[in-house]
């Protein structure tokens, strides 16, 4: 089958799941009042920083009584901070459907070697039974699984009277997904998600119960530096002024405030949740006429609306070997990039083959129409590539 090659290309071409497309309209002349040669202590400098968590609270509609912190190493370092500093007081029960929930498991019992340690599982596409989650025991999870485009389909099955804690890495989903706070202990995110800001930050939400569990509870293991969040067995308030625990670029605070600002201009959170949405319904629309693609996961009440995972089900390509399949999908992916139509939306690494297509409210919907013309033009011809192979 021949595809005509498109006329037009995405006038912003970016779909990688992170580092994301900037938002809309982006320029580096909306950095300049950044307060580059100063000091974060300064004033300049500590006002920016709590302007980017303030702004936070706001956009991301975080309660009051939550504690919002700026943190060293992006969102892995977040999530560290919260496992090192809180786990171990109670039985821990995780749930792991790809890749980065699969390292948090690691890091609990190989690192933190902890023993009594529940693991629910499940494989790529899919997600584990959380009926089964116990609510006496600290709960770890990603809301959305980055490199298999599921997500958990909401917080109903955390209950609002548990004893543990729930530990949310949440940096696929946050300013795309809602987050039930009420239901949320710990919440992470980097700023190089969702909003397209620079890299290196992590943010760090805590309800009360984690910070009283921070107040009460002293880890049997030492602390490195930029995990403690405690002075004298009660909160460092600082950290959750702008008072950061090492030194943050104040370029990537500058740019992580045009982002946020741009989101509240454009209606908050509710209007960034539905431009991922109608970004994704053009995957669901193109999906609907495509008979060899399909999505990753099958139900659509857990698939997500930013990581987008796409697989081939064209059978002369299901019928190759995985690494077979890999180098399909490389060759596609590297057909579009050399047209300039389309960056960084190959699977992940320890994922099935396929694409994986960021759909998050920095992309315009537009954008994403054109991708899949790209694609379907790649697929016919890396397809007639491989039938003159064999």
């Amino acid at each position: 089958m021949t595809v005509a090659k498109p006329a037009s290309r995405p006038n912003v071409p970016h779909f990688s799941s992170g580092p994301c497309a900037k938002r809309p309209g982006w320029n580096a002349q909306n950095l300049k009042d950044a307060a580059l040669g100063r000091s974060h202590r300064a004033k300049v400098g500590k006002t920016k920083l709590k302007l980017a968590i303030d702004l936070t609270r706001e956009v991301l509609e975080v309660p009051a009584d939550y504690r919002i912190g700026i943190v060293p190493a992006s969102d892995t370092g977040a999530v560290e901070m919260a496992l090192w500093s809180l786990l171990g007081a109670r039985p821990v029960t995780t749930l792991a459907w790809e890749s980065f929930g699969e390292g948090w498991v690691s890091d609990i019992v190989k690192e933190l070697k902890l023993k009594d340690v529940t693991k629910l599982n499940a494989a790529y596409g899919e997600i584990p039974d959380l009926s089964k989650v116990d609510p006496a025991s600290d709960v770890v999870f990603t809301w959305n699984g980055t490199t298999s485009g599921v997500r958990v389909p909401n917080a109903d099955w955390i209950k609002a009277d548990r004893a543990g804690l729930t530990i949310c890495d949440a940096t696929s989903a946050a300013f795309a997904q809602p987050l039930d706070f009420a239901k949320l202990d710990v919440v992470t995110f980097s700023w190089q998600k969702a909003l397209g800001g620079e890299a290196a930050h992590g943010m760090l939400i805590l309800s009360p119960r984690a910070v009283e569990r921070l107040e009460t509870y002293k880890p049997a293991w030492p602390l490195p530096k930029i995990f403690r969040m405690t002075k004298g067995g009660k909160l460092n308030e600082g950290i959750f002024v702008g008072e950061t625990i090492n030194t943050p670029s104040m370029l990537c605070v500058e740019d992580y405030l045009d982002a946020l600002n741009w989101a509240k201009s454009i209606g908050g959170l509710k209007a960034l949740i539905a431009r991922a949405d109608a970004n994704t319904k053009v995957l669901a629309d193109w999906k609907s006429k495509t008979p060899w693609i399909d999505f990753l996961a099958k139900d659509p009440a857990i698939r997500s609306n930013t990581s987008v995972c796409l697989k081939f089900t064209d059978p002369a390509i299901t019928s190759l070997s995985e690494d077979a399949q890999a180098e399909f999908s490389k060759k596609l992916v590297a057909l579009v990039e050399k047209e300039g139509a389309g960056y960084d939306f190959a699977y992940y690494r320890d994922a099935p083959a396929g694409l994986r297509i960021w759909c998050g409210a920095t992309v315009e919907a537009g954008d994403v129409e054109l991708l899949t013309q790209w694609i379907d033009w790649a697929f016919a011809e890396t397809k007639a590539q491989l039938a003159t192979a064999a």
